[in-house]
This record gives structure tokens, sequence and C-alpha cells, in this order.
């Protein structure tokens, strides 16, 4: 019975986030505020982890089919497929999800701890909405262009990586890159993130929103938020690869 309260409190929440806000002014200015501190600054952790990831692709790909009937561009063609498909889509979702989710719920977690978010709602003000859903827009905002350099980066370590240990001629690898892409495949990994940031954004202001105590309940509100969210972007990863790609 726990889970259906809390389904239906996070819903509650949703109802109360999207409510027309009183001033879109100050939404817009708060909203290009949250997608540089959550998503700009999340860009060196991105580009770090997407180029390693994709050299390790690539070269763990490489020794895996080493078949003379498997031809040699199926190595860069398979490393394509992991990074646009999973890889940068759903893997850099679940590193954002500990950055950015931990970073939300603490935030609106120790304003509502120190009764912050009290004085907003005794001013008339929706507080949910005026603190998360502008992090809710700029994270379905930012996060794509996240995923889409990611993707970029991750074939570029592929590429470096066959460069420079040579477990595939370049040539190849790039054939294999090239081989049969599908724009679809793009539009499937744009579907997959803006999903992922919502979650993101609206699980870590759930927790961080009805947060009671004080620091050491922030710290577990952080956690959970962080825990939560990384379940519910697995869950829907399924959910959203049985729909698009079945």
């Amino acid at each position: 019975m726990k889970l259906f309260y809390h389904i239906g409190k996070y819903f509650i929440l949703l109802w109360m986030i999207m409510q027309r806000p009183e001033r879109a002014s100050i939404y817009r200015r708060q909203t290009i505020a949250e997608m540089d501190y959550l998503g700009l600054d999340s860009l060196g952790i991105v580009a770090i982890v997407s180029v390693f990831m994709g050299a390790v692709v690539t070269i763990q790909t490489a020794f895996n089919t080493d078949h003379p009937l498997l031809p040699t561009y199926a190595i860069g063609f398979a490393t394509r497929q992991a990074i646009i498909l999973e890889f940068s889509p759903t893997v850099i979702s679940l590193i954002l999800a500990g950055k950015v989710g931990s970073s939300i719920a603490s935030e609106i977690g120790t304003m509502r701890v120190t009764e912050q978010i009290d004085a907003l709602e005794v001013m008339g003000v929706n507080a949910a909405s005026y603190l998360i859903l502008p992090k809710i827009i700029a994270l379905v905002i930012i996060n794509p262009a996240l995923v889409v350099i990611s993707m970029f980066l991750g074939i570029f370590g592929g590429y470096a990586a066959a460069g420079l240990t040579d477990v595939v001629p370049l040539s190849n690898f790039i054939y294999g890159i090239l081989f049969e892409f599908s724009q679809f495949d793009i539009l499937y990994a744009m579907i997959k993130t803006v999903v992922f940031a919502i979650i993101i954004a609206s699980v870590a202001g759930y927790f961080g929103f009805y947060t009671r105590g004080g620091a050491l309940q922030v710290g577990h509100a952080s956690t959970k938020a962080v825990v939560f969210s990384s379940i519910y972007i697995i869950l829907f990863n399924l959910i959203l690869t049985q729909i698009l790609l079945a």
C-alpha cells in the first residue's frame, strides 16, 4: 500500500508542477540558469566517459568477433549500434541521475528543511512548479544535446582505439560505422533521453520536495532520488525498447 501512496503523491506533485506559472519571464530565466547548472556542468564527465567507453566497446568487440567468417567492418557497425542505441541514451542518463538527481534532491530538500519552501507557499507562490518545472524543462532541452555529444565522442573514441591498437583497419571501421545507418536509431535514442530527463528531474524533485527533518534526511532523500531514478530509467528503457523497436 505504501507503494501506491507514493505513486499517487508523485502524480499529485506532477499536477502541481504543471499548473500555469505566475510569471513566465521568471521561469524562462530560471530555466536558462538550470540548463547551465545542471547540463553544461555535466559536459566534462559525459565527454570523458563517452570517449573511453567508445574505445572499450571497440576493443572488446574486436577481441570477441575475431572469426574469419565475420567481416572486420562489423566491429565499427557493432560499436555504432551499441553507442547510439544503448550506451549514450541509457548509461549517460544513469550517470546524470547520480550527478544531477542528487543535486536536485539535496537542493530542494535543503530548502524544505530550512523552511524556504514554506515561505514561498505563504507568499502564494506555487513552490512545486517554481522549483521543479524549470529543472524538468532544462533537462529535457539539454540532455539530448549531451547525448548527441556523447554519441559523437563515443564513436570518436572507438575510432581512436582502432587506430592506436590496430585491432581493425580504420577504413573498415569507418565503413562499418556508415553501414546501413538508420535515422530512426537517432530518433529512438532522443525519445528515450527525453523520457529519462523527465524521470531524473521529477523523481529527484519529489524526494527533495517532501523531505522532512534535517541534514541527515536531506542526505537520505538524495540517495533515494539516485536509486529510484536509476531503477525507473532501467524500467522505462525496457518498456520503450519493446514499444519502439519490437
